[in-house]
């Protein structure tokens, strides 16, 4: 028991640490190197808190074990909306203002749509992975777009979600008077990069053996264990921006967030480790995390708060996915 939680526990250690070092060193570069501050928060910051994922998914990927790979993003898309935006609104009520937001919300429902309809119809591919990288290249430029110039709606999703990385951790935010020299700034991303790299090899490899060891499908694996884990980055931004009110920005990390891990995660597992979805995601997971993303819009949509009764809700509604994925 003991070698099986120490990898997969320590390795979810070493992928927020490493996380944590490779965004702020990366930023740090970006910036000595005069990088707009803008761009690097639709980018190195907007992504950083999706880094666990990312590294998660790859190796799961590349080892064979394609139900942790994708499950690991359909299942932090779901724990996202139910168990994050459930405890972020039982902080303090979300009330989202922003129409930037409500749009991004359609694009959130729309990419996860398209996600589902793909793995239902084609194994991914190079070619599905490219697109959908291209799609995230659109959206961060669209969004470079709309956020250059003042918009009286407010900010958007990517916005928001480097916003909420900033304001829980300084490092992260670009000063040119603060960066450092860049050899240090350099070392700092590097050692990030295999903290995240080795603290993914130990999760994936825990996870797999979690799976062998109680018989559990490695699908439940990826969309339970490895898909919370690999979410606490977004849970504290998230439940950090409603402890200081800032309920848009709890909101917005959340739409940014999935956007990303199906665009960007799923893109780049396609491209480097082509493969079919399971069919277990297909046939439920995939619809569940259509479902939510619709059910969270809808408050928004309709000018409805995500009040504390809603964030319960949601909650338990997590709980009974647990409950009926679990064997």
């Amino acid at each position: 028991m003991f070698d099986i939680w120490l990898p997969l526990l320590g390795g979810l250690v070493l992928l927020i640490v490493g996380g944590e070092l490779l965004v702020r060193g990366a930023v740090r570069v970006a910036t000595r190197l005069g990088v707009s501050p803008l761009v690097i928060g639709l980018t190195l910051v907007g992504f950083g808190t999706s880094t666990p994922e990312l590294v998660t998914s790859l190796q799961a990927g590349l080892a064979g074990a394609p139900g942790i790979a994708y499950g690991n993003i359909v299942g932090s898309n779901i724990s996202n909306i139910l168990l994050i935006v459930g405890v972020s609104a039982l902080v303090f009520p979300i009330a989202v203002q922003s129409g930037a937001l409500k749009r991004d919300g359609g694009v959130m429902i729309a990419v996860a749509a398209v996600f589902a309809g793909l793995a239902a119809l084609l194994p991914f591919g190079p070619w599905i992975g490219a697109a959908l990288l291209a799609a995230l290249a659109t959206y961060i430029y669209v969004a470079f777009r709309q956020e250059r110039v003042a918009t009286p709606d407010g900010h958007g999703a990517a916005y928001d979600k480097g916003v909420a990385l900033q304001d829980a951790d300084p490092g992260t935010v670009p000063d040119a008077r603060s960066a450092g020299s860049l050899p240090i700034s350099l070392v700092t991303a590097v050692v990030g990069l295999a903290l995240v790299v080795l603290g993914g090899h130990f999760l994936v490899g825990g996870a797999v053996a979690l799976a062998r060891g109680f018989g559990i499908s490695e699908t439940v694996i990826g969309l339970t264990i490895v898909a919370i884990g690999t979410s606490m980055p977004e849970l504290v931004t998230s439940v950090m921006a409603s402890i200081r009110r800032q309920s848009d920005v709890a909101f917005g990390n959340i739409v940014g967030s999935n956007i990303y891990n199906i665009l960007g995660i799923g893109g780049m597992t396609a491209l480097v480790a082509p493969g079919a979805v399971p069919a277990e995601i297909v046939g439920f997971d995939n619809l569940v995390m259509v479902g939510v993303s619709v059910l969270m819009m809808a408050f928004a949509y309709t000018g409805l708060r995500i009040g504390r009764r809603e964030g319960a809700l949601l909650l338990a509604g997590y709980g009974t996915y647990l409950y009926m994925l679990w064997p």
